[in-house]
């Protein structure tokens, strides 16, 4: 079993505010209305396309929220695969057993993130599959869904891809707007290494002049954006020239079709905003036994 750091209190966070958007007043008035308290039932939660699954403890969380809130026996809950596995259609996910009002009161909530969730890690795990065999590695970006960020990015890691920075305060970035308001490249490098000396500097470059000079100015991971596959190349070499130890990453309008090109320059990273903002869900349900 491997274990991908399931964000639990971030993740909580996100079930209660989820439920306050669909339970004012605490009420499900067509559930309230249709199924007795004392119902009790048997449900499946079921991949209904192929994919990869991921935020399977999403299930339980949101049934124990939801029973917590009506004062109802929490259901049963049995998981059949692990975060991180691949699925088909008409797979059984997991298996819920108890209260019905519970059970279609929890339904939405779970599905909206476990869909989601799961579509981050399938088209995560399409570029991994793409990347095996090489040295490049699939980076995510701060490209994410205000408030889903660590359970984005505990999908993206499901998939087979890489976490980069969580946020603005564990990684100084330095892109072309820093340069231009701290009087350039090295300026902006220098004050960050004054100002944070233990943060690790990402430096945003698009020549191979602008690459060397952040080498120069201490820079060990650069951004490489929107580099021709011969642009990098050149870059990747010069920088490797330096005898430095340095971090590559190539990013800006990547896609599948041209990732094996990018990861036959050298690169060590191919930085990809598309993995948490642009992913279809994965389509999964929920269904009661008849």
């Amino acid at each position: 079993m491997t274990d991908f750091g399931f964000p639990d209190a971030e993740a909580r966070r996100v079930v209660e505010t989820a439920l306050d958007e669909d339970l004012r007043d605490g009420v499900d008035v067509t559930t309230t209305a249709t199924i007795p308290v004392s119902q009790t039932s048997l449900s499946h939660v079921i991949a209904r396309a192929d994919g990869v699954v991921a935020g399977l403890p999403v299930i339980e969380l949101v049934l124990a929220a939801v029973a917590s809130r009506m004062g109802a026996a929490r259901p049963e809950v049995e998981v059949h695969v692990e975060d991180g596995a691949r699925v088909k259609r008409g797979d059984h996910l997991a298996t819920v057993r108890g209260s019905t009002q519970v059970t279609l009161v929890s339904e939405r909530t779970i599905l909206n993130i476990l869909c989601r969730t799961s579509g981050v890690a399938t088209h995560t795990r399409r570029w991994a599959d793409q990347l095996a065999g090489t040295s490049c590695l699939v980076l995510d970006t701060r490209k994410t869904t205000p408030g889903m960020r660590a359970l984005e990015k505990y999908a993206v890691r499901c998939g087979g891809g890489t976490n980069k920075r969580m946020g603005l305060y564990d990684v100084a970035m330095i892109k072309d707007n820093h340069k231009l308001a701290a009087g350039g490249l090295t300026a902006a490098y220098d004050a960050v290494r004054a100002r944070f000396p233990e943060v690790p500097i990402q430096v945003e470059v698009t020549t191979t002049a602008e690459a060397l000079e952040s080498v120069g100015a201490g820079a060990r991971f650069l951004l490489c954006d929107n580099m021709s596959p011969e642009l990098l190349r050149a870059t990747v070499e010069a920088v490797r020239a330096t005898g430095e130890a340095v971090e590559i990453e190539a990013t800006g309008g990547l896609t599948l079709e041209v990732a094996a090109e990018y990861a036959a320059t050298g690169c060590d990273y191919m930085s990809v905003g598309g993995l948490t903002h642009s992913s279809p869900i994965l389509d999964i349900a929920l269904d009661l036994d008849a």
